[in-house]
């Protein structure tokens, strides 16, 4: 059970890494102060695999219309997806992915709308980035020199996903370690030097915990390894990069009332001095970020 304890015992084990503070940057013109208020990107899927129906959009009209709203309801980046991260999802190649996202990016960022695409595929990154996309939501492992590369070329940031594989759609088991923020920080490490050395200096970091690993498939494991990363988190920022986080859901806690599983965990993930929340309940996510500061 997670107690006032636990979290006192967390905070004193770490006391150095709660207080520090991580690089702050504009992005077309938009001031992220992080180190001030954290930050909401808004989630759009254009796959119709995708499970968390509210977000689906399947037409280039739908899709604008859902990232406007998001963009009303308070969202700062705009995420595009034209894959789910689902096991049993299809596969959806580079051709697929572009005649989805680019109509998209492109009618959006001519707006003025702060885009993000969530990829692994170079083709896609490169076709989008030259549409206009601020953010590539990286949730790959290959060809990493190649995609900080397009992204410091492009004036653009990046969010790069801790993934134990070649990316999302293919991974096994997950390793926890001994302790997996250490493993991820060792992970980040080397990622943020490749990205460095490319050019990139916009960078955010993800602990990835929306992937499906098969030994996370039982809800209790996944739950409470989400649960401590997220508290955790804070120690990712050692790095001395901003935190991104996707909320996820557990059906199997909230089930009917799964749209409020979202703002919960951003209870944790805001504990954990998360940077820029994931979410498909922007307005959710929203009033519980802005009540939390209140205190």
């Amino acid at each position: 059970m997670l107690t006032l304890e636990s979290l006192s015992e967390l905070l004193e084990g770490h006391r150095a890494a709660a207080s520090v503070r991580v690089k702050e940057f504009d992005l077309r013109g938009k001031a992220f102060k992080f180190n001030e208020r954290p930050a909401i990107m808004g989630v759009v899927n254009l796959s119709a695999d995708s499970w968390y129906r509210e977000s689906v959009c399947l037409t280039v009209e739908t899709t604008v219309r859902r990232a406007r709203v998001l963009q009303a309801q308070g969202a700062d980046v705009v995420d595009l997806g034209a894959e789910s991260t689902l096991a049993q999802a299809a596969r959806v190649d580079e051709q697929g992915q572009n005649s989805k996202l680019l109509p998209v990016v492109r009618e959006l960022s001519a707006s003025g709308a702060l885009v993000s695409v969530e990829t692994y595929h170079p083709a896609v990154a490169r076709a989008c980035l030259d549409a206009g996309a601020a953010v590539l939501n990286l949730t790959g492992c290959d060809h990493t020199e190649e995609l900080f590369k397009m992204v410091a070329d492009h004036d653009a940031a990046v969010i790069i996903c801790y993934v134990q594989g070649r990316n999302v759609r293919e991974v096994n088991e997950f390793d926890f370690g001994s302790d997996p923020v250490q493993l991820m920080q060792d992970f980040f490490s080397r990622q943020i030097e490749t990205a460095r050395r490319q050019g990139v200096e916009r960078i955010l970091i993800d602990p990835g915990l929306g992937f499906y690993y098969r030994n996370l498939q039982d809800s209790a494991v996944r739950v409470r390894h989400q649960m401590r990363v997220f508290l955790n988190s804070f120690r990712l920022r050692t790095l001395g990069f901003p935190i991104c986080h996707a909320l996820p859901h557990a059906f199997e806690y909230f089930g009917e009332e799964v749209r409020c599983a979202e703002p919960y965990f951003a209870v944790l993930a805001a504990l954990g001095k998360t940077d820029l929340f994931r979410t498909h309940e922007v307005p959710r996510t929203k009033a519980v970020l802005d009540t939390m500061a209140v205190f």
